[in-house]
């Protein structure tokens, strides 16, 4: 007798397999595509020098003018060096050399991840400081009473928090770069999405995509806009009107997909992407979640909550005024966690075992982001990012100007996939791209918005970023993310090459 066997079911892979199959393709880049080098200048404030590194490795100085920077073809103001705006290293324009090939063989993969973890445990050491705090907040049945407070409030007006949400964050985005610190609100907002009838992904959509849609379409953000202007020789001030228009024009775009989809799931919850998960979903943020039997919002959950939701505008001012990063943060959220553990009633030893169960969800969420700049790292130590970014400038020279900003976008987009750093891509490729931008008749802030606008598109999707870190917490796979974006991020990419070719125009 022939046994009937059932067919066994295609699961995605996990994040982690999602990542190191990546590690792993961009180790075989590095055997494929050409080692290779721009020279390097940048400015010792306290010698007041340039040093200059060329591709062999050599240092050399030179005085700190304007007429060194004007026979290195470089288009900047001195002031933009001496003033700090310009702090990293920039590329000196045509010094492009190839290198002695250095490929990621197996002991550079296998070390890499460990490197990468090494090189953001401040970032991980606050996400698990995260998880500790809102280990607390649930055992104290805090999340819990406010979730059912506010679901009376906003009964038969739940999209209005969806609104809110992401225009509040699309601000933060825009202004100052909110994207890490974002994750800091899964935990809270999941559970209020959730309870109002719509899915996880609606709570993805609103929060990444509000700090997406933000960061892509910055205004006035210090670590993108603004550092790539400067790199190009340009005041952050040029096309700033323009970037506002398409700002909220974009929004605008993205709060019109979530409202369709966010109703479809509400008048049919089997048309969920992410429906035959919800159930697992709902058990990690809605575990002991009962509408018709729930804890007092007494003054105590107040208390605790306004404590912890405090600690959100402290951090916004210090990232974006006081010099702040994850180490700051982290302290500050520590502090938050000790005056929870007073206020929460529970006995020192129930508190702290509490913290580090809390902190050991995150566990997986915090290891995904060293992970992902273990991808980063091999590339960096394979030499090719340079290589990227000479092929990339070869193309778009001598094109005409609308199909030279819309061609621009789509290599920026490129280019933001191996280099996910804002700020790091802006100071790698103005000194480069900006010029190209004279070649062509077109004004440089087009290609400050092309950067901006190409970088911030690819973070929709590209597993190097944090969308796999907001996956993991949320237990939602790339493949239903991918599903449900990609739709959007074809709408927003014509869109925002659109929007360019009219940019040219002005």
């Amino acid at each position: 007798m022939k046994k009937n066997k059932e067919k066994k079911k295609f699961e995605f892979p996990t994040a982690f397999t999602v990542l190191f199959i990546i590690l792993i393709l961009a180790a075989i880049l590095t055997y494929m595509v050409p080692a290779g080098l721009y020279a390097k200048l940048e400015y010792d404030s306290e010698q007041n020098i340039f040093t200059v590194v060329n591709p062999e490795g050599e240092v050399s100085e030179l005085p700190a003018t304007q007429e060194t920077l004007d026979s290195l073809n470089i288009k900047m103001d001195l002031s933009k060096f001496t003033d700090g705006s310009i702090k990293k290293p920039i590329a000196i324009p045509d010094t492009y050399e190839t290198i002695q090939q250095s490929p990621q063989g197996l002991l550079p993969v296998i070390m890499s991840p460990i490197m990468g973890i090494m090189d953001t445990v401040d970032i991980m050491v606050f996400v698990l400081i995260l998880g500790g705090i809102i280990g607390l907040v649930n055992k104290t049945g805090t999340f819990d009473a406010g979730i059912a407070a506010l679901s009376k409030k906003t009964k038969g007006k739940e999209f209005l928090l969806v609104i809110f949400v992401t225009a509040l964050i699309a601000l933060g985005g825009t202004t100052f770069g909110l994207a890490e610190e974002t994750i800091a609100l899964y935990p809270i907002l999941m559970p209020i999405f959730i309870a109002s009838g719509y899915d996880a992904i609606v709570a993805i959509a609103a929060i990444y995509m509000g700090s997406s849609i933000g960061s892509m379409f910055s205004t006035v953000n210090p670590f993108s806009v603004v550092i790539a202007s400067n790199a190009a020789g340009i005041s952050f001030n040029e096309g700033l009107t323009f970037r506002i228009i398409a700002l909220i024009l974009a929004t605008i775009i993205t709060l019109v997909y979530i409202y369709y989809y966010a109703r479809k799931v509400r008048k049919d919850p089997k048309s969920s992407i992410v429906h035959e998960d919800m159930d697992k979903i709902e058990e990690r943020f809605l575990k002991n979640y009962d509408p018709n039997n729930v804890a007092p919002f007494n003054w105590k959950r107040i208390l605790i909550l306004v404590v912890f939701l405090g600690a959100f505008p402290v951090m916004i001012w210090g990232v974006s005024s006081g010099g702040w990063w994850f180490p700051e943060m982290g302290g500050l959220f520590l502090s938050v966690a000790i005056i929870i553990m007073f206020l929460s009633g529970l006995s020192e030893k129930e508190a702290i075992n509490t913290f580090v169960a809390g902190a050991a969800d995150l566990v997986g969420v915090a290891l995904i982001i060293g992970v992902a700049r273990a991808i980063n790292i091999v590339m960096d130590d394979g030499m090719i990012s340079d290589t990227l970014l000479f092929y990339t400038s070869s193309i778009i020279r001598n094109m005409n100007g609308g199909i030279f900003a819309g061609v621009q976008m789509i290599l920026f987009s490129f280019l933001g996939f191996f280099i996910p750093s804002s700020s790091g891509l802006a100071t790698l490729s103005m000194p480069i791209m900006a010029p190209l931008a004279d070649t062509v008749g077109v004004a440089r802030d087009v290609v400050v918005t092309a950067y901006n606008w190409g970088q911030g598109w690819m973070a929709f999707i590209t597993p190097t970023g944090l969308i796999l870190a907001t996956l993991e917490m949320v237990d939602v796979t790339y493949n239903k993310w991918l599903k449900f974006i990609l739709p959007l991020m074809g709408i927003i990419g014509v869109f925002s090459i659109a929007m360019l070719v009219i940019q040219t125009l002005l």
